[in-house]
């Protein structure tokens, strides 16, 4: 299970139809945006393990700005720690060969979905408040990147 993380002033997801109707669906700001990618081998404790990592990294500003402070630290201090979890398989696309993208290493739908909403599960659970994307959905993501602070965790 992958993880691509960026520190946000503020991100958002909305959701296009076919009509190309727009509607948000999450918005965060300040905190993390995470976006989410499965594979074929990933578990339930996968998932648990990434909202972990998520909650304890420490790429948040303490008050001298050094990045000192994780999610787990500022809700401590009681602040909100807001999340936007998105899931994407194109974090396991490979382009190894050719030019046009692989997916052959993204788990199916119907096995990365409920994957997903476990970390997003966990982050709650570890008192983060957590927006997501719609599973299945066109999506758009507007990011506005803190740094900018981007980091790929790995479980």
């Amino acid at each position: 299970m992958r993880g691509l993380v960026q520190r946000v002033e503020r991100a958002s997801v909305d959701v296009i139809d076919d009509d190309g109707d727009v509607e948000q669906v999450g918005a965060v700001g300040p905190g993390l945006c995470v976006l989410v990618g499965v594979t074929h081998d990933d578990t339930p404790d996968h998932a648990d393990r990434l909202a972990d990592k998520i909650w304890h990294l420490r790429i948040l500003d303490d008050d001298a700005g050094v990045m000192n402070r994780s999610l787990a630290r500022t809700a401590d201090g009681g602040a909100s720690a807001e999340v936007l979890v998105v899931s994407q398989f194109t974090l396991y696309g490979s382009t190894d060969k050719g030019r046009r993208p692989s997916w052959n290493d993204a788990a199916r739908p119907e096995r990365a979905e409920p994957l997903v909403d476990l970390v997003a599960a966990g982050l709650r659970e570890r008192g983060a408040t957590v927006a997501t994307g719609r599973f299945r959905a066109r999506m758009r993501v507007d990011i506005v990147n803190d740094g900018p602070v981007t980091l790929l965790l790995e479980v």
